[in-house]
């Protein structure tokens, strides 16, 4: 009893029984299943990553070191300092814009029936890549109103308020009675009551002429008035038409402006009926008659979306175009998670809707927007195919981002150790930003 007593103390204790790990998976088999994804990520990323970082300390030709020299250029070369601070811009007002927009429309989503077919309507541009969306909008932000639907809507407003000339291109023919003066056409000699005045001009293609314009009349002389007619001097085929006089086939200049000048004033002015006549009162004798500039002023062609001054800003609106509805889905999913007992609360203390929504909806909200917000920004660092495509060459230097320089460095100007120095400065960029989201979303998965 006693020996046995002793060998079972003097024998070594039972193995401890093999971890597994949550699963139930053994660790090695679960380092078999995850290598192909780590041989992928090493090849993909962390190659890539380490390759780069190399490549920037060296020369253009990669046989030599060349210090921080790639690195200073990032500082001195125009096309980077401007890249940079369109980068700046891009980060600054695309996230902020987007991320407001999905607040509104998720709040005001939720007050409305047809709020889910909204959220659809929103959401639907994230459905385009971005080669088509940057397709979508070059035609979008076309110069020509008849082409470009920013323009169209842009021209229709401006000429709600300002009417454009029908006429751009209306001038004196060979034996005119016109001459030119100040962008306008006043006539060679002073007219008198009783007396029928011609006002022809020519440059305008028949097919432009307004739809109301009429076959032209011979305007009768009436006593104590200025009659006269002004017309498109014009009829096509040899031969066919006189100069000077109202042919069968011509049209008149309906709606020009007619003024009478007297010692430069006008004392009178009228407007061209549709059939080319008009009529002036007895202030007009002695006068001349004037067609002012504003009938030859060239029609209003919208704004150079596509230009220098507006480019980044055209481009930063299509980005907000498809990331809105990203921003909206996820702060909507967000604000279904807000205690509907707060919001009654701070209504039935006396708070209006703004109130509710700026002292209660948006701090119970503030880590949502967060995310939402430093999630665009890091896609705003790599924005390169919207720049690439909308903007064209002319002023393509001036929409440049550093995604874009990248790639012109490297490809289109064979500097591969720039090229990679500003893809080492984007990763650096990128880095803070992404620590940053990751922290919060540990925050909130321990909470």
């Amino acid at each position: 009893m006693s020996s046995a007593t002793a060998g079972g103390a003097g024998s070594a204790p039972p193995a401890a029984p093999r971890h597994k790990s949550v699963t139930g998976t053994r660790k090695t088999v679960a380092a078999l299943f995850l290598l192909p994804a780590l041989v992928l990520l090493g090849a993909l990323v962390v190659y890539p990553i380490g390759y780069s970082v190399v490549r920037s300390f060296s020369n253009q030709s990669g046989d030599g070191f060349a210090g921080i020299d790639n690195y200073k250029a990032l500082f001195t070369d125009d096309g980077i300092r401007t890249a940079l601070k369109n980068n700046i811009i891009w980060v600054v007002f695309a996230p902020t814009v987007a991320t407001a927009l999905g607040l509104v429309f998720a709040v005001l989503t939720e007050r409305v029936r047809w709020g889910t077919a909204f959220k659809l309507v929103v959401f639907m541009p994230m459905a385009i890549s971005m080669l088509a969306a940057g397709i979508i909008f070059r035609l979008v932000y076309d110069q020509d109103p008849d082409k470009g639907v920013a323009n169209a809507v842009w021209v229709g407003v401006h000429d709600t308020f300002a009417e454009s000339s029908a006429f751009p291109k209306a001038h004196p023919g060979r034996q005119s009675p016109l001459e030119a003066q100040g962008g306008g056409f006043l006539t060679k000699n002073p007219v008198h009551a009783g007396q029928s005045v011609t006002l022809p001009l020519v440059g305008v293609a028949p097919d432009q002429m307004p739809g109301s314009a009429k076959k032209a009349v011979q305007a009768k002389a009436e006593p104590g008035k200025v009659t006269g007619t002004a017309w498109q001097d014009f009829t096509r085929g040899k031969g066919v038409g006189k100069l000077g006089q109202v042919d069968a086939s011509e049209l008149g200049y309906a709606g020009m402006k007619v003024e009478a000048v007297k010692g430069g004033k006008v004392v009178e002015s009228a407007k061209v009926r549709d059939d080319g006549t008009f009529t002036l009162s007895a202030k007009a004798d002695g006068a001349q008659l004037r067609l002012p500039a504003s009938n030859f002023k060239e029609p209003y062609n919208g704004l150079d979306w596509l230009g220098p001054s507006l480019v980044t800003p055209a481009i930063i609106g299509s980005y907000i175009w498809m990331w809105a509805g990203f921003a909206m889905v996820l702060i909507a999913a967000g604000l279904a998670g807000v205690p509907r007992e707060l919001l009654e609360a701070a209504r039935v203390d006396g708070a209006n809707e703004w109130q509710v929504f700026r002292r209660v909806t948006v701090p119970l909200l503030a880590p949502v927007l967060a995310v939402v917000a430093v999630t665009l920004m890091i896609n705003v660092l790599k924005v390169f195919d919207l720049v690439f495509i909308i903007a064209p060459g002319s002023s393509q230097d001036d929409a440049n981002v550093l995604a874009l320089e990248l790639y012109r460095k490297g490809f289109a100007e064979d500097q591969p150790g720039i090229a990679s120095a500003i893809a080492v400065f984007l990763l650096l960029l990128v880095i803070p930003v992404m620590l940053f989201n990751v922290r919060r979303l540990r925050r909130e998965v321990r909470r």
